[in-house]
């Protein structure tokens, strides 16, 4: 489980007399509100239709009775997890949390006592699915915090099935408890010895409570009036004043998401002299490109554009699937576009407002709220929306009718790439009901570049490929399954290399190169060669090498993958440069031996018809010069 993570103050609150979700400690009907606990960072919003409907079908199933009524407001959290998890907010309760569980591949709903109490008491148990009713005398061990023995369990569902979520009832049909089966419900109603249901929520009967619904978002929007008024004002306030410091031309964003039509609203509202941005990297979703139209004829502006076609397929074959950590897409698809598009319009640079937020990652919340953009050098970065939630976005939305991208009402939380590797399997697997020629193109390329190198089909099922080395929760899923995740090389095959660089927005910072070869890498040659010495010092992982030079660090993954890192972009590319070239010596070494007298430190010996060097080797670079592989068997591009 990811451990939560704090990027600002926790603002979910619920007024009592409107049941409502309100964003502070006063509604604006003039009550006190009362504070919603909830897992950081505390990113909330809105439930659509859809997503009641999933988590209602969900619930069908695993119980046989829908979660959430019609009638009610429900707000969702998303919380840290391996994938995409939410928590579901009901009447100012969290009463259950739903998530894609990678290992299943299936979406599963984890009840808490209040959502238990909503599915189970007072209905009739055979019309219901996954209870397990508890023997009296079990009682007071399980509301301590014990888990469920079978030998305690005096009836139970006998179709639940190993790890489904069960729900723990007193003999009274109160519910105690919620958790996961570890045995079915056949060998917990022969009482076998072990555990039956290991407990996750537990506490005394209660009755549970139901205040009255049917409430809309209009009712949220006014109970929410004098905080977003507050947020809007101060929104406006910073656009005002930084376009007044700055004194260049105005621009705005716009990516077809709800963060940057916020943002573009609160700019119209206090500017009439702005131009707006768009870059299509050639990922966008149907409904994104129909969106950013439909933006441009509300606002009576012409959109400022430029799109790369079908550069990031002409680019694939050279540098592979993108991954979290070599986005190499980002750079060919949007930050190089996006430069040429400021340097077409922009003579002396803009100023350009985006819809970033703390809330949605660690780098966004550490970020100042104007930049100047390293990557983009002549353009001037502001977020006016820094400090709003989703929540925040979503009632400003609403109170302006704003036209917003459909695809938020088909089930995606976030807009972008629709193949961008990081987002979460379920979005992916999504793909296939929402846009299904998509999702094809993409897993047809995937199975192909699988097979070329010795991966299997479930290294693509299961999402592996959105990274070069696997968290360690991937990696032991990997291992269960059986699965390969280290592509195999070809030696026979010519090396052939791609490259780019630049700025390197989302993570540590600084400049960053990305590279690829098109076959894998042999990172058992390297480590016995020691190739990797002539760049600085290196450390060999399952699937990776690491080298570090000074604060320049780089990677060589065994698909093929190399990336660098360093302040500047010169020493990012020079790096890639000595990395690309020593991976080459190190594959391709026949052992000549022209190297070992070119070395002052005498760290090179031919060992096994190749040349190796000794931890000795002091980076001078000489035998890198003078070998022959270097001088006449390097075949590559750069950008």
């Amino acid at each position: 489980m990811s451990k939560p993570v704090y990027l600002g103050e926790l603002l979910l609150y619920w007024c009592p007399a409107c049941n409502v979700p309100v964003l502070g400690k006063k509604c604006s009907c003039g009550n006190i509100t009362q504070k919603v606990s909830i897992t950081p960072p505390g990113d909330i919003r809105p439930a659509f239709a859809h997503d009641i409907e999933h988590i209602n079908a969900v619930s069908q199933e695993q119980f046989g009775q829908p979660l959430v009524p019609d009638d009610r407001i429900v707000v969702l959290n998303k919380a840290p997890y391996d994938d995409r998890m939410d928590e579901i907010i009901v009447d100012g309760q969290v009463i259950a949390s739903i998530r894609f569980e990678v290992d299943r591949l299936k979406w599963v709903l984890l009840p808490r006592l209040a959502g238990a109490r909503r599915l189970f008491q007072g209905k009739d148990l055979s019309k219901l699915k996954n209870w397990v009713i508890l023997d009296r005398s079990a009682l007071q061990f399980i509301v301590k915090g014990a888990n469920v023995l079978a030998p305690g369990i005096e009836n139970a569902d006998p179709d639940i099935c190993e790890l489904d979520e069960a729900v723990v009832l007193t003999p009274d049909k109160e519910v105690v408890a919620t958790g996961r089966a570890r045995m079915s419900g056949e060998r917990m109603l022969e009482r076998e010895r072990g555990v039956g249901v290991k407990t996750r929520w537990k506490g005394m009967p209660e009755e549970q409570a139901t205040p009255s619904g049917g409430q809309t978002w209009d009712d949220v929007v006014r109970a929410n009036e004098d905080i977003l008024d507050t947020f809007i004002e101060k929104g406006h306030q910073f656009i005002e004043n930084v376009a007044a410091t700055v004194k260049r031309p105005v621009s705005v964003s716009y990516s077809g998401g709800k963060d940057s039509l916020a943002m573009l609203q609160l700019v119209d509202e206090c500017l009439d002299d702005y131009d707006i941005l768009f870059a299509d990297t050639g990922l966008e979703f149907p409904e994104t490109l129909e969106n950013v139209t439909m933006i441009g004829d509300r606002y009576n502006k012409p959109i400022r554009s430029i799109s790369v076609g079908d550069a990031f397929w002409r680019s694939v074959d050279d540098f592979g699937p993108p991954a979290m950590e070599a986005r190499w897409c980002c750079k060919v698809c949007k930050l190089g576009p996006i430069t040429q598009l400021i340097e077409d319009n922009y003579e002396n640079g803009c100023l350009t407002f985006i819809g970033q937020r703390k809330y949605e990652s660690e780098a966004r919340a550490r970020s100042e709220r104007v930049w100047k953009n390293p990557w983009v050098g002549n353009q001037i970065g502001a977020s006016p929306i820094q400090d709003w939630t989703a929540l925040h976005v979503w009632l400003y939305i609403f109170k302006h009718d704003l036209p917003y991208n459909p695809l938020y009402e088909q089930g995606y939380d976030r807009i972008g790439c629709w193949l961008c590797p990081s987002s979460s399997l379920a979005d992916l697997v999504r793909l296939k009901k929402t846009h299904p020629r998509r999702e094809a193109r993409l897993t047809q390329y995937l199975l192909e570049y699988a097979k070329q190198r010795g991966l299997s089909s479930q290294w693509v099922e299961y999402g592996l490929w959105r990274w070069k080395k696997l968290p360690l929760t991937m990696a032991t899923l990997a291992s269960d399954h059986g699965i390969n995740v280290i592509p195999t090389h070809d030696p026979e095959q010519e090396l052939t290399f791609a490259q780019t660089s630049g700025y390197r927005p989302c993570k540590e910072g600084g400049m960053s190169a990305e590279g690829s070869f098109n076959t894998a890498v042999d990172l058992s040659r390297l480590e016995t060669t020691g190739m990797l010495r002539v760049v600085g010092k290196v450390l060999y992982i399952e699937g990776v090498a690491s080298v570090s030079h000074d604060e320049d660090r780089a990677q060589v993954f065994a698909s093929g993958t190399l990336t660098t890192r360093s302040d500047t972009e010169h020493r990012a590319k020079e790096l890639m440069h000595r990395v690309e070239l020593s991976v080459r010596r190190g594959l391709k070494c026949m052992g000549c031996g022209v190297c070992v007298g070119k070395c002052p430190n005498n760290a090179i010996t031919i060992r096994n018809g190749m040349a190796c060097i000794d931890s000795i080797c002091d980076q001078c670079g000489r035998c890198l010069n003078v070998c022959p592989v270097v001088k006449f068997g390097s075949v590559g591009h750069g950008e």
